[in-house]
């Protein structure tokens, strides 16, 4: 028996408090920084810092913004934008692309044309100057690191779902066919044949799947980006890559059913038990798979499981709006033990994970 929150403003409540962490999450010591060759520290942890981290929790409160209308949420974001346009620009790569996305949607919302040359100039180099491996793939070029001739599972999240929302608001046809394409090569080197699954990455130097780690995160993103690219592009129902998308999407949730927890949490490995319980992932997969059941892609057999990582989240909120049970940021790593020595810690993304994952319950109460 499933036993989900039941009435709409006990969640929004939830959702207020994760925002309200969220945006006073940093880190004053350093602690979960990112050390670079150049001598730079990539902080990784606090919102008020233009990198994925808080680019995915800028996404999680448009989302909620979106639905609700609460103007203060809108205001946060507003308000993150101005602030990041005072500081020095950033340096783009795949992951710091992911905050056009939101970018997109507050253009639209507000119609303030401060933001349309970012548009134009992200969208123009990700789409002509962004680096690519061998099959015209995205290479997963981060901050100090270009990860030469690899494909990582999150670059879908980051950087193609920011061109194909860019492509359609800019009217760019050819951003939304090379997103295609992406999907598609992502799919043939990182989708794994035997389990359904996903790996975390690939490497033309060596031509290999690093450790083979069937990561939950690098699962979930895919479990997030499948159903946001096709609710974006709304492709007929005939088309290939369409039913090739869904055809993934469908296998991957048919190997996560059997290896989500009696207590709703998915191992952050996801096929190894000895590994620790992750909840980032678990809110990625619940979010997946209940907007992939209420858009229709997927058969409403799968929402049991949304629905059982909705109460996991739910029941892994502290007092304070924190999510537990989140690993702290993850480059590739060469061995399974790699990702089972990750650290826990509350971070920007977990935070909006479990928004996204909440706002999409939400649709259930309409």
């Amino acid at each position: 028996m499933i036993k989900t929150h039941t009435h709409r403003l006990d969640i929004e409540k939830q959702i207020d408090l994760l925002i309200h962490n969220l945006v006073n999450l940093n880190d004053p010591d350093g602690k979960y920084a990112i050390p670079l060759e150049d001598g730079r520290k990539i902080d990784n942890k606090s919102f008020n810092y233009w990198e994925w981290t808080a680019g995915v929790g800028l996404y999680g409160m448009m989302k909620y913004y979106k639905l609700t209308k609460k103007p203060e949420v809108l205001d946060i974001i507003v308000k993150w934008f101005d602030d990041q346009f005072k500081e020095h620009p950033v340096e783009k790569n795949v992951n710091t692309m992911v905050q056009l996305l939101t970018m997109a949607y507050l253009y639209e919302e507000t119609e303030d044309p401060t933001y349309v040359p970012y548009l134009e100039a992200w969208g123009d180099w990700l789409y002509h100057d962004m680096p690519r491996t061998k099959d015209g793939g995205i290479q997963h070029v981060t901050f100090g690191w270009q990860n030469n001739q690899q494909l990582w599972d999150d670059t879908l999240m980051m950087s193609v779902l920011p061109l194909t929302k860019i492509g359609l608001l800019l009217n760019k046809p050819e951003y939304i066919q090379e997103a295609k394409k992406q999907f598609l090569v992502h799919i043939k080197y990182l989708y794994d044949k035997t389990t359904g699954l996903w790996f975390h990455g690939w490497t033309f130097e060596g031509n290999h799947n690093f450790a083979g780690a069937l990561w939950g995160r690098g699962n979930s993103w895919i479990t997030i980006a499948i159903p946001e690219f096709l609710d974006l592009v709304d492709l007929p129902a005939n088309d290939p890559v369409r039913q090739v998308l869904i055809d993934t999407l469908e296998r991957q949730l048919d190997a996560l059913t059997p290896l989500q927890n009696e207590n709703g949490l998915w191992h952050t490995l996801l096929d190894d038990p000895t590994s620790y319980v992750e909840a980032s992932c678990t809110a990625g997969f619940g979010f997946g798979t209940l907007k992939a059941v209420r858009k229709r892609y997927v058969s409403k057999d799968y929402k049991d499981m949304g629905l059982r990582a909705v109460e996991a989240v739910i029941e892994n909120i502290d007092e304070t709006g924190e999510l537990q049970h989140v690993s702290a940021g993850t480059g590739m790593g060469d061995t399974l033990d790699f990702y089972k020595q990750i650290p826990v810690t509350g971070m920007p993304y977990g935070q909006s994970m479990a928004i996204l994952c909440l706002v999409e319950y939400l649709y259930t109460k309409l």
